[in-house]
């Protein structure tokens, strides 16, 4: 990966790309720091870190810490994040909207990006009521002329301003810069919430030495977790294609092998990121509602994931996983499409008949390839958990990162390299053929 970036860097037009991109990269974490007026910022420190709310301490990682410093762009780009899966789920659903997704180009793809920016700010809109509704009631709201109603209303105005904006930021880097605006935000959010947790652990050293065995055995946990990672995204199942050979005038054409790259883990992150929305909704709606709730309550002690036994929480975890890796899989790959495509081609696998029968073969490879890339995801989004949790406990960073957190990274990081080097070999052709 460091050979591509000095290749990327002696060609002038990758290397505008790459510091646009660390601009705006470096003007989302500026607004980081942007204090939100109307805030006790050390009873928001407490109701993001000491009461066991789940959905505020994971959107205070994948926000780099802005949120528990109250901060403009709190909410960072979650809100757009949500957005696009629910736009996903009911094109799907709707279908008027798979019509425009299939049929309507470019206009049509624009259109549902539209929708989908309007239907982020309503979700920032409703997040940011639920921030200030949680604030309120660990008491980090001050009031404004007199009053805490409008400390509130210019609070969500602020938060649903700053995600407006992050949401905006996204799109240039999409546009002008390299990789998917929404990942590298996501990404410079877990990165920088690891690299603040590592200083504060390293700085209980002078008054807790034995800490240090605490913190190594902690990297070597994501050591070996970013190892596994690395070897599973990387993995993949090649289907060997036969072409036959084809005469067309005087030449021949065909008569050559290659292969259908069918990845291990082809959905990604994205099944554990659906998986996280639809858990993480119960407790946004319940942080509406005081923290004495008997709803409230009854969830923190049965379902949620803090509870004294949360067997529940995580057998839905990964109940939603495998769902979500298998209906990902379905929108991602077609065996049916890519049968007619081998057969209009003149493309066989060796041992499987044309038409039908390769749909069918391909599905069932598809199928039980998801099943095991679901089983590895719901893994690492579970089992290491439970580590982090106990090496992090002494040292503060419980919450520093996750197995979670260093998938979407290092799906990130790959994704961005396979970029750099396809555009790095774009050049390369255009430069032989011009």
């Amino acid at each position: 990966m460091w050979q591509t970036l000095v290749n990327a860097f002696k060609d002038r037009s990758l290397r505008i790309k790459i510091f646009i991109t660390l601009g705006l990269l470096l003007v989302y974490r500026i607004g980081c720091y942007i204090p939100v007026p109307g805030l006790d910022f050390n009873s928001v420190q407490t109701a993001v870190t000491g009461n066991n709310n789940t959905l505020l301490q994971i959107m205070n990682v994948v926000s780099g810490g802005s949120l528990g410093s109250g901060t403009l762009f709190a909410l960072g780009i979650l809100p757009f994040i949500n957005s696009f899966i629910i736009m996903q789920l009911l094109t799907l659903i709707i279908p008027p909207l798979e019509k425009l997704s299939k049929e309507g180009g470019n206009e049509g793809r624009a259109k549902i990006t539209q929708i989908t920016r309007y239907v982020a700010i309503v979700l920032a809109i409703v997040q940011g009521i639920g921030i200030v509704v949680t604030f309120h009631n660990s008491g980090a709201i001050e009031p404004t002329f007199g009053s805490e109603a409008v400390s509130g209303a210019i609070i969500i105005l602020l938060l649903t301003a700053g995600s407006t904006f992050v949401m905006w930021l996204s799109e240039r880097i999409t546009e002008y810069g390299i990789g998917n605006g929404s990942s590298m935000i996501i990404f410079i959010g877990i990165v920088s919430s690891l690299a603040t947790s590592l200083i504060s652990a390293f700085s209980t050293l002078g008054d807790q030495p034995d800490n240090i065995w605490y913190i190594l055995g902690y990297l070597l946990l994501v050591l070996v977790m970013f190892l596994l990672i690395v070897f599973i995204d990387g993995s993949e199942r090649r289907i060997k294609v036969n072409y036959a050979k084809q005469v067309k005038g005087n030449k021949m054409y065909g008569g050559q092998s290659t292969y259908i790259p069918m990845k291990v883990n082809g959905s990604g992150v994205m099944p554990i990121i659906f998986a996280s929305a639809f858990l993480m909704f119960p407790q946004m709606i319940l942080s509406f509602f005081p923290s004495d709730n008997a709803v409230v309550l009854f969830y923190a002690k049965y379902l949620g994931p803090n509870s004294p036994v949360p067997v529940v929480y995580y057998l839905f975890t990964f109940i939603f996983i495998i769902f979500f890796a298998y209906f990902y899989a379905q929108i991602q790959f077609n065996p049916v499409d890519v049968a007619r495509n081998l057969q209009k081609y003149g493309g066989t696998i060796q041992g499987v008949r044309p038409g039908k029968p390769t749909s069918e073969y391909l599905a069932k490879i598809n199928s039980r390839i998801t099943l095991f890339g679901a089983l590895f995801l719901a893994f690492v989004a579970i089992v290491p958990t439970f580590g982090f949790n106990a090496l992090g406990q002494p040292i503060g960073m419980t919450n520093a990162f996750s197995a979670t957190g260093m998938l979407i990274i290092v799906s990130v990081a790959l994704e961005l390299d396979k970029q750099l080097e396809s555009q790095i070999m774009m050049k390369h052709y255009k430069g032989f053929l011009m």
